[in-house]
């Protein structure tokens, strides 16, 4: 499982001009699921989500509190991309999870979040949609978690020499 955490002033999500979500100060979070993930992959990357400090404490020491720690709000999008690869110039999304187990696990980490944290500040988009994403980014910050057993299931997936991971 992988995440894209951003830092953000503000976020909204958007289908065929319809207002799905929006948050205020938080951070949004782009999560994408391998085809080998399971619920292990989703207890490692919520705790990380929850716990990583992006936020500047009350004197502005950088990195000193959480997105739990400030109580601020969390915009969740499905991105099924963030495991895609290069085929020579044509995306390849064979690692990612097909979309109906990706949509179980998607709801169980959305779940998890919830009874982790707040889930009045657990916001998302639309599972499968073509969404468009305003995210106005607090800073340029960008941090990207990937749940630990990948490296383990690196030797379960298929070896394609064709292919160069992004």
């Amino acid at each position: 499982m992988k995440a894209l955490i951003q830092r953000v002033t503000a976020a909204k999500v958007t289908v065929d001009e319809e207002l799905v979500s929006a948050i205020g100060k938080g951070i949004c979070v782009l999560v994408g699921f391998c085809k080998t993930d399971t619920e292990k992959d989703v207890d490692y990357i919520t705790r990380k989500i929850l716990s990583i400090r992006l936020f500047h404490d009350e004197t502005g020491k950088r990195w000193k509190k959480s997105v739990k720690d400030e109580n601020l709000e969390i915009l969740c999008v499905s991105q099924f991309t963030l495991y895609g690869r290069l085929k020579k110039n044509k995306p390849d999304f064979n690692l990612s999870m097909e979309g109906e187990r990706a949509n179980e696990l998607y709801s169980t980490f959305l779940k998890k979040l919830g009874t982790q944290y707040d889930s009045n500040k657990i916001k998302d988009g639309r599972f499968g949609a073509y969404m468009q994403v305003h995210i106005q980014n607090d800073g340029p910050v960008t941090i990207e978690i990937e749940s630990p057993t990948l490296n383990d299931k690196q030797n379960e997936l298929p070896n394609d020499s064709d292919h160069n991971q992004l």
